[in-house]
């Protein structure tokens, strides 16, 4: 089982690359979307855009332009692209059915490590980072299903899971082996379970967070780079609102996921509260995610602001895994390299 799950790992990884490659396709050849267009035209009436997809014009008064609503934006109805019969078009298709391979043989090689070693498999760094990818791109998936015209992060996110599946096989991997004493409990199911859900929704959204200033930079005029991959990105108001939704949800996943290490830290060192250096980190990151759903509600604080918060938050979650993990030296050492 456990080398079935490393083979799985290695299927996992192309197809998401081969995926974010299909993305890539699509990203730079296909037909712009129909809110990219009105966007970026600024000046150009609704009857240009509809005709740009075989609408009449007729049947559009020319009162000047008016900016799409977000409800208009986020219905499913909008599509990624303008429908065309371009090769593009259908990269397009194939990076989502690639991602879906690639999100079933990560789903398998998960589940044939957790059979090999006999437990939940998030024991040690390299389980953990298989688990939150494979939860981050189970949140892109249901963010795909109910917004498709979101269709373009894909490549992002593909691109980040073929990373932090790579490192984590390249450099974290250790073999399928029993956990030391200390984590042999139930809580590292209820704990460590809580906090790699959390982490791979978050990862989510930092993506959006990031693509919400790259299109933000774009219609503003910065054409140099990163800005200028936000001319096919979905409108900024688009970006900014799928952010929030996944911190949102992310946010008391991660706070229970504190509560419950904390609970368990009194069951094994007698005390909630230890001031180690993983504690110390996973408390930063609350802080700092709490900060960005304290600045969203505030209407004075710009989008521009909550999206660079919610970039840092998952600085802190860097840190926190890697820096934590492999630098510092405490209660939490259990990396396993």
């Amino acid at each position: 089982m456990g080398g079935l799950s490393n083979q799985l790992l290695v299927v996992t990884i192309f197809s998401y690359v081969l995926a974010m490659l299909a993305y890539a396709v699509e990203y730079a050849f296909g037909a712009r979307s129909l809110v990219g267009q009105r966007v970026s035209a600024g000046v150009a009436a609704p009857s240009e855009a509809l005709a740009s997809v075989g609408a009449p014009a007729a049947a559009v008064p020319s009162a000047g332009p008016a900016a799409p609503s977000l409800s208009d934006i986020s219905d499913e109805s909008v599509s990624s692209d303008v429908p065309d019969t371009s090769a593009a078009r259908w990269a397009g298709i194939a990076a989502v059915a690639l991602t879906v391979l690639g999100y079933l043989a990560h789903f398998a090689a998960l589940v044939t490590r957790g059979l090999a070693a006999d437990r939940a498999p998030w024991g040690n760094m390299y389980e953990f980072v298989m688990t939150a990818t494979l939860v981050g791109v189970s949140a892109w998936l249901v963010v795909l299903a109910k917004w498709h015209n979101l269709r373009h992060l894909g490549l992002f996110v593909t691109l980040v899971a073929s990373l932090l599946l790579a490192i984590a096989g390249m450099t974290l991997y250790v073999p399928v082996g029993p956990l030391v004493p200390a984590l042999q409990s139930y809580w590292l199911v209820i704990h460590v379970g809580a906090a790699s859900i959390a982490s791979g929704i978050f990862l989510v959204g930092f993506i959006a967070a990031a693509m919400h200033l790259i299109r933000l930079g774009h219609d503003q005029g910065k054409r140099n780079f990163p800005y200028s991959l936000g001319e096919r990105l979905p409108e900024a108001d688009v970006l900014e609102r799928v952010s929030f939704r996944v911190h949102a949800f992310a946010f008391p996943i991660w706070t229970f996921g504190i509560i419950a290490g904390a609970i368990w830290a009194e069951a094994a060192w007698s005390r909630y509260w230890n001031w180690d250096p993983k504690e110390v980190w996973s408390f930063v990151a609350w802080v700092v995610y709490a900060c960005y759903l304290h600045a969203r509600s505030t209407p004075s604080v710009s989008r521009r602001i909550t999206s660079w918060i919610a970039i840092v938050g998952w600085i802190t979650m860097l840190i926190n895994l890697f820096g934590v993990n492999l630098v510092a030296s405490g209660l939490h050492s259990y990396a396993g390299v």
